[in-house]
């Protein structure tokens, strides 16, 4: 069956949609006629409810769950009620402030921010807080310093623009002196700072095809150096995740059956992390609702994503998940502020090089 769009429905029967599944997400049960004719302030008649419900029901937007006379949504009848019934309003100030104030301020790595981050959402939904880490090479350089070790090992320290240090033990052919050591970094410093590894190692490729067999000694040296410590490191990105037994709470996922995978998902992580990359290639706010995700796991979860980027390039996303009985125009608007504030954050670290 195709998903029905809003305006397939007439006006009775989008307000009648849209007063069951506000009263559903506020208590998660089943919503009666009676009920629904005091709350729409539609003037109609139990029987013309009872009507519309039925015609609702066919479509596949509302169920009735046993032999209760209320019906509660179906995942179809959530989607169409975030997609065009409710209206989204930019976070109050005050939660505003809160993430601000959160986020911590002065240099700090990206994992602080993304540390901050998923504990952040995790505490001001009382879901699970998830935010994807990027690879560290998706950061430019900020500056680069060996230092000799025996058997002619070096050791490499990069240091990038959102303030990560990382340490790599690399090989050489020979031991170089403290002396070619200082002159490969200046060099690599002058030359390469804020570019990224990937766009350094193709300027090196170019520059050593340009150089032929006419290398001396130092670039040599220098590209010996450069190509080992810029050499891509295997293990691919991350996914941190904050307040997994909050949804402990949520009766619909009490089921220990569906938390015992659910927690699985979050340990393994490889899931969640596909599903994640996948919303980090997208713009704004991305949204699954129960099966919607492809993942058996969060069949009976809501995940709300937003990307986060800097310097004009996507590094990631942050969200949330949650029972799909949650409050989505609160929900969407503290993920969609996140993501921007995390992004104005790591652009704020880019710029102080």
């Amino acid at each position: 069956m195709m998903n029905p769009h809003a305006h397939d429905l007439d006006a009775r029967a989008r307000r009648l949609l849209r007063t069951l599944i506000a009263q559903y997400l506020v208590d998660g049960e089943p919503v009666g006629s009676r009920t629904l004719s005091r709350s729409s302030g539609l003037d109609v008649s139990p029987a013309t409810i009872r009507n519309i419900m039925a015609d609702l029901e066919d479509a596949g937007l509302v169920a009735s769950p046993h032999t209760s006379a209320g019906r509660v949504p179906t995942p179809r009848g959530l989607r169409l009620f975030v997609d065009s019934l409710i209206e989204l309003r930019p976070l109050p100030q005050n939660e505003m402030a809160r993430i601000q104030r959160e986020l911590p301020h002065g240099p700090a790595t990206t994992m602080d921010l993304l540390g901050n981050v998923s504990t952040l959402l995790s505490a001001m939904t009382r879901f699970a807080g998830v935010v994807t880490v990027p690879r560290q090479a998706d950061f430019p350089l900020r500056h680069i310093d060996f230092v000799a070790l025996p058997d002619a090992r070096v050791l490499v320290i990069l240091v990038f623009t959102d303030n990560q240090v990382q340490n790599r033990i690399v090989q050489l052919a020979r031991p170089l002196h403290n002396r070619e050591l200082e002159q490969a970094a200046n060099y690599l410093n002058t030359q390469f700072a804020g570019l990224r590894l990937d766009d350094i190692r193709a300027h090196l490729l170019s520059e050593l095809r340009e150089a032929g067999s006419e290398l001396n000694r130092l670039l040599a040296s220098t590209m010996e150096l450069a190509t080992a410590s810029f050499a891509p490191q295997a293990g691919g990105n991350d996914v941190l995740v904050s307040g997994q037994t909050n949804l402990m709470a949520y009766a619909e996922l009490a089921d220990l059956q569906r938390l015992r995978e659910l927690f699985e998902a979050f340990q393994q992580k490889n899931e969640l992390l596909q599903l994640m990359e996948i919303c980090s290639r997208a713009p704004g706010v991305r949204l699954f609702i129960g099966e919607e995700s492809g993942f058996s796991a969060l069949d009976g979860c809501s995940v709300v994503t937003a990307s986060y980027g800097a310097q004009g390039r996507v590094l990631g996303a942050v969200g949330v998940i949650g029972p799909t009985r949650m409050a989505y125009e609160r929900v969407i608007p503290v993920v969609q502020a996140t993501a921007e504030l995390l992004s104005d954050a790591l652009n704020r670290a880019a710029t102080t090089l």
